[in-house]
Protein backbone atom coordinates (compact mmCIF):
# COMPACT_ATOMS: atom_id res chain seq x y z
CA UNK A 1 0.00 0.00 0.00
CA UNK A 2 1.19 3.58 -1.15
CA UNK A 3 0.72 6.42 0.75
CA UNK A 4 1.28 9.93 -0.28
CA UNK A 5 0.70 12.86 1.95
CA UNK A 6 -1.07 10.99 4.36
CA UNK A 7 -3.52 9.72 2.51
CA UNK A 8 -3.85 6.55 0.57
CA UNK A 9 -3.11 7.35 -3.14
CA UNK A 10 -4.77 5.89 -6.16
CA UNK A 11 -4.93 6.33 -9.85
CA UNK A 12 -7.37 7.08 -12.19
CA UNK A 13 -8.25 3.85 -13.87
CA UNK A 14 -9.25 4.09 -17.51
CA UNK A 15 -9.83 2.34 -20.90
CA UNK A 16 -9.16 4.09 -24.88
CA UNK A 17 -10.22 2.21 -27.65
CA UNK A 18 -8.63 2.64 -31.32
CA UNK A 19 -11.59 2.03 -33.81
CA UNK A 20 -10.13 2.22 -37.75
CA UNK A 21 -12.42 1.79 -40.40
CA UNK A 22 -11.03 2.63 -43.93
CA UNK A 23 -8.23 3.96 -42.81
CA UNK A 24 -9.55 6.37 -40.92
CA UNK A 25 -9.55 6.71 -36.55
CA UNK A 26 -12.82 7.14 -34.36
CA UNK A 27 -12.12 9.88 -32.20
CA UNK A 28 -14.13 12.18 -29.86
CA UNK A 29 -14.04 15.87 -29.73
CA UNK A 30 -14.78 16.93 -26.14
CA UNK A 31 -14.62 20.18 -23.76
CA UNK A 32 -11.49 19.68 -21.51
CA UNK A 33 -10.03 21.93 -19.00
CA UNK A 34 -11.44 24.73 -21.18
CA UNK A 35 -10.33 23.51 -24.32
CA UNK A 36 -11.60 21.69 -27.60
CA UNK A 37 -9.86 18.35 -27.57
CA UNK A 38 -9.46 14.91 -29.50
CA UNK A 39 -9.51 11.76 -27.48
CA UNK A 40 -10.20 8.01 -28.24
CA UNK A 41 -13.15 7.23 -26.62
CA UNK A 42 -12.57 7.05 -23.47
CA UNK A 43 -12.93 7.05 -19.55
CA UNK A 44 -12.98 5.37 -16.33
CA UNK A 45 -13.52 1.99 -15.09
CA UNK A 46 -16.37 1.84 -13.22
CA UNK A 47 -17.13 -0.56 -9.66
CA UNK A 48 -17.70 -3.73 -10.79
CA UNK A 49 -17.15 -3.78 -14.40
CA UNK A 50 -14.21 -5.48 -16.25
CA UNK A 51 -11.95 -3.49 -18.51
CA UNK A 52 -13.22 -5.00 -21.66
CA UNK A 53 -17.29 -4.04 -20.53
CA UNK A 54 -15.58 -0.60 -19.69
CA UNK A 55 -13.91 0.10 -23.01
CA UNK A 56 -17.30 -0.56 -25.12
CA UNK A 57 -19.33 0.81 -22.80
CA UNK A 58 -17.34 4.16 -23.32
CA UNK A 59 -17.15 3.75 -26.78
CA UNK A 60 -20.94 3.40 -26.97
CA UNK A 61 -21.71 6.12 -24.78
CA UNK A 62 -18.96 9.00 -26.75
CA UNK A 63 -19.57 8.15 -30.20
CA UNK A 64 -22.93 5.88 -30.25
CA UNK A 65 -20.77 3.15 -31.99
CA UNK A 66 -21.15 -0.56 -30.61
CA UNK A 67 -17.45 -1.76 -31.08
CA UNK A 68 -16.10 -5.60 -31.12
CA UNK A 69 -12.82 -5.76 -29.40
CA UNK A 70 -10.28 -7.39 -30.91
CA UNK A 71 -6.99 -6.89 -29.09
CA UNK A 72 -5.65 -5.14 -26.11
CA UNK A 73 -2.86 -2.43 -27.57
CA UNK A 74 -1.20 -1.77 -23.72
CA UNK A 75 -1.48 -0.47 -20.42
CA UNK A 76 -0.04 3.24 -20.10
CA UNK A 77 0.92 5.29 -17.15
CA UNK A 78 0.69 9.19 -17.00
CA UNK A 79 0.87 11.77 -14.50
CA UNK A 80 -1.08 15.54 -15.85
CA UNK A 81 -0.11 18.33 -15.15
CA UNK A 82 -2.61 18.52 -12.25
CA UNK A 83 -0.67 15.77 -10.67
CA UNK A 84 -3.41 12.94 -10.82
CA UNK A 85 -1.88 9.93 -11.96
CA UNK A 86 -3.58 8.10 -14.62
CA UNK A 87 -3.32 4.03 -15.59
CA UNK A 88 -5.16 3.70 -19.13
CA UNK A 89 -5.56 0.43 -20.81
CA UNK A 90 -5.96 0.66 -24.17
CA UNK A 91 -7.95 -1.92 -27.03
CA UNK A 92 -8.31 -1.72 -30.58
CA UNK A 93 -11.99 -2.75 -31.84
CA UNK A 94 -14.05 -3.00 -35.13
CA UNK A 95 -17.20 -0.58 -35.46
CA UNK A 96 -20.10 -2.83 -35.45
CA UNK A 97 -23.56 -0.84 -35.52
CA UNK A 98 -23.97 3.26 -35.42
CA UNK A 99 -26.83 4.21 -33.17
CA UNK A 100 -26.88 8.07 -34.87
CA UNK A 101 -30.22 9.49 -32.50
CA UNK A 102 -28.12 7.89 -29.44
CA UNK A 103 -27.16 10.95 -27.26
CA UNK A 104 -23.58 11.74 -26.37
CA UNK A 105 -21.92 11.89 -23.03
CA UNK A 106 -21.98 15.50 -21.20
CA UNK A 107 -19.49 17.80 -23.25
CA UNK A 108 -18.86 15.44 -25.73
CA UNK A 109 -18.71 17.72 -29.09
CA UNK A 110 -18.75 15.13 -31.54
CA UNK A 111 -17.64 12.13 -33.14
CA UNK A 112 -15.31 12.22 -36.22
CA UNK A 113 -12.83 10.11 -38.51
CA UNK A 114 -9.86 10.93 -38.87
CA UNK A 115 -6.57 9.64 -41.25
CA UNK A 116 -3.81 9.26 -38.93
CA UNK A 117 -2.25 12.62 -40.37
CA UNK A 118 -5.26 14.26 -39.68
CA UNK A 119 -4.88 13.48 -35.94
CA UNK A 120 -1.09 13.78 -35.61
CA UNK A 121 -1.47 17.21 -37.29
CA UNK A 122 -3.69 18.10 -34.75
CA UNK A 123 -1.51 17.18 -31.66
CA UNK A 124 -2.02 20.66 -29.99
CA UNK A 125 -5.23 20.00 -29.61
CA UNK A 126 -4.71 15.77 -28.16
CA UNK A 127 -6.55 15.60 -24.50
CA UNK A 128 -3.28 14.41 -23.18
CA UNK A 129 0.42 12.54 -25.09
CA UNK A 130 -1.73 8.98 -24.10
CA UNK A 131 -3.59 10.10 -27.30
CA UNK A 132 -0.94 9.71 -29.78
CA UNK A 133 1.35 7.38 -27.83
CA UNK A 134 -1.69 4.25 -28.20
CA UNK A 135 -2.39 5.39 -31.41
CA UNK A 136 0.86 5.19 -32.42
CA UNK A 137 1.83 1.78 -30.84
CA UNK A 138 -1.50 0.51 -32.64
CA UNK A 139 -0.06 1.46 -36.07
CA UNK A 140 3.24 -0.29 -35.68
CA UNK A 141 1.18 -3.23 -34.92
CA UNK A 142 0.90 -3.26 -30.99
CA UNK A 143 -1.02 -6.02 -30.01
CA UNK A 144 -1.60 -8.47 -27.66
CA UNK A 145 -4.88 -11.23 -27.29
CA UNK A 146 -7.28 -10.27 -25.14
CA UNK A 147 -6.81 -13.00 -23.25
CA UNK A 148 -3.98 -11.27 -21.42
CA UNK A 149 -6.42 -9.15 -18.91
CA UNK A 150 -8.40 -11.40 -16.99
CA UNK A 151 -11.00 -10.62 -14.64
CA UNK A 152 -10.88 -12.71 -11.15
CA UNK A 153 -14.49 -13.49 -9.48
Amino acid sequence: MSYREGRFWQPDVTVATVVVHDGKLLMVEEHAQGRLVFNQPAGHLEPDESLLEAARRETLEETGWEVELTAFVGAYQWKAETGRHYLRFAFAAEPVRHLPDRPLDDGIVQAVWLTPAELHAQSDRHRSPLVWQVVQDFLSGRRSPLSTLQQIA
